[in-house]
């Protein structure tokens, strides 16, 4: 059965939109703001002042933690703005596509973001992202590289072992573009076969988190979530991370990438050097633990070629929703 878009999806379309919009009017005005003047006492002599420095807007729109766990991402960005003499402010609670528009059009300037929507912003004719850094998770599960998995999470006490226990029933996403969320499991439906409508009914939670919570509570009986959010709901003993338990499991495929737009003329090496460095600083290595990551390691392009292959499988099968 194929989700409804409804009042509720176009209003929520319409929403990012405006918001996309609004940000970007407010970062070109930003930039268009008039040099401060400075004047001797007499008058005699104007010199122009150096301009208020703009704070580079980081934008969080896919987690290594849960969003409670939100304020760790505002101290990593504290951190670098610090070490790197550079002012930093964080921006969150945007929808994946929003991100991406703005880190398009350079609203903001660096993004902690999905993989999916990374390969997609990527892979345009005029690339509007470049690759900074991936977290590397602490859990030896991760094996010490910047990997995580798709989980599939059912409620604790129901009685489903596996996937295809889970024919006819409903099955609940975060977003269109999460690579967790959708790109993988939409993939391993193509390579099972099960694209003739599998699911009974399909809905959309808006987050990992949602998706969890709906699971939990019974409003839906099965969801891919990124492991790393439920890794960091189970270890802080928040949310309804206990309530639910895992029955299958993507992966390991490439990380939640941190990256640079494209359309900011930045000097990226600095902020990186404190990035790739920060596990060595006591006060980083702090703030990496309570986000349970090792460090932060670089990436290449490449090691996204995975996601694209899942993106290409989905297209080549005309399988592009979950069903």
């Amino acid at each position: 059965m194929r989700p409804t878009l409804g009042i509720g999806r176009l209003a929520i379309a319409l929403s990012t939109l405006i918001v996309a919009v609004l940000a970007v009017g407010l970062y070109f005005r930003s930039r268009s703001q008039p040099p401060v003047v400075a004047r001797e006492a007499h008058g005699q002599t104007a010199a122009a002042a150096a301009p208020t420095k703009r704070p580079l807007r980081v934008a969080m729109s896919a987690a290594f933690v849960s969003e409670r766990g939100v304020p760790v991402y505002g101290k990593i960005v504290d951190y670098l703005g610090e070490k790197s003499d550079v002012p930093l402010e964080l921006v969150t609670g945007l929808a994946y596509t929003t991100i991406n528009q703005m880190l398009e059009a350079g609203a903001v300037d660096y993004g902690f973001i999905c993989g999916y929507p990374y390969i997609l912003a990527r892979d345009q004719p005029v690339p509007k992202v470049e690759l900074v850094a991936a977290p590397v998770p602490k859990d030896p599960r991760y094996l010490h590289k910047p990997v995580y998995f798709s989980d599939l999470v059912v409620r604790k006490d129901s009685p489903f072992k596996t996937l295809q226990d889970l024919r006819g029933r409903t099955y609940v996403y975060n977003e269109e573009t999460s690579n967790s969320g959708y790109n993988m499991p939409r993939s391993h439906l193509v390579k099972l076969g099960l694209t003739n409508g599998f699911f009974g009914k399909v809905l959309r939670s808006g987050s990992h988190e949602a998706s969890i919570r709906m699971v939990a509570q019974g409003l839906a009986d099965a969801s891919f979530v990124d492991s790393l959010v439920l890794d960091y709901d189970r270890a802080k003993g928040v949310g309804e991370a206990a309530e639910v338990r895992v029955i299958d499991s993507l992966g390991p495929v490439a990380t939640v990438p941190f990256v640079v737009s494209t359309a900011a003329v930045l000097t990226v090496a600095p902020l990186k050097a404190r990035l790739l460095t920060m596990h060595e600083d006591p006060r980083g290595r702090q703030i990496l633990d309570e986000a349970f990551l090792e460090r932060f390691a670089e990436v290449t392009d490449a090691d996204y070629d995975g996601l694209r292959a899942m993106k290409k499988a989905a297209e080549e099968a005309r399988f592009l929703e979950i069903k």
